[in-house]
């Protein structure tokens, strides 16, 4: 993948959109992946899945990203904006989850940061929030890395595997994020 079909890069990942070409290698990364996503997420790991996935993000309220490695292109992980509002609120609730080939490198880290900045830039939205379990150490360093805020407890907050889970609530706004990443 050549750097113009990247909606953004970074040292060494771009973000850029699903496509139905993506089927076959992010399937296949979620079945290799299971051990490290489970008990936290469940991303699509067949063809019919990832195709409800991919027609589930082109809905106005949604924005996908595959985080892809700039050498070579193989995608390390992926984020999603799910239940966007425009008008006064300008909010949108991340998912994100990464690969076992990339885990422990940092490209989801760098990922998440350049969705940040497309989101607040591009996209105009003012705040972003995640919803975590409270196990889930690795999501957590994530968003504190990232420079998101604790900001609450929700208890039985999301249906995961088919039990209410409890989360806790991250966030941040455009005025959060370090300068010297906002370029």
């Amino acid at each position: 993948m050549t750097a113009d079909h990247y909606l953004a890069t970074g040292p060494r990942v771009g973000i850029r959109h699903f496509t139905p070409d993506d089927r076959a290698e992010f399937t296949a990364r979620a079945r290799e992946s299971a051990t490290l996503h489970r008990p936290w997420l469940y991303p699509p790991s067949d063809a019919d899945a990832y195709a409800g996935y991919v027609a589930k993000l082109r809905e106005p309220a949604r924005e996908g990203f595959l985080i892809c490695e700039r050498d070579g292109g193989s995608i390390a992980g992926y984020l999603t904006i799910n239940n966007i509002v425009h008008g006064a609120f300008r909010c949108g609730a991340i998912g994100y989850g990464g690969f076992v080939h990339a885990a422990g490198r940092g490209l989801v880290s760098e990922g998440l940061r350049l969705v940040l900045r497309y989101a607040f830039d591009v996209l105009g939205l003012h705040r972003l929030e995640a919803n975590i379990q409270p196990g889930n150490e690795r999501s957590l360093a994530l968003v504190s890395r990232a420079g998101f805020r604790l900001e609450g407890f929700s208890p039985d907050f999301l249906l995961i595997d088919g039990a209410w889970r409890d989360h806790e609530r991250w966030a941040i706004t455009s005025e959060m994020v370090p300068e010297d990443e906002a370029a």
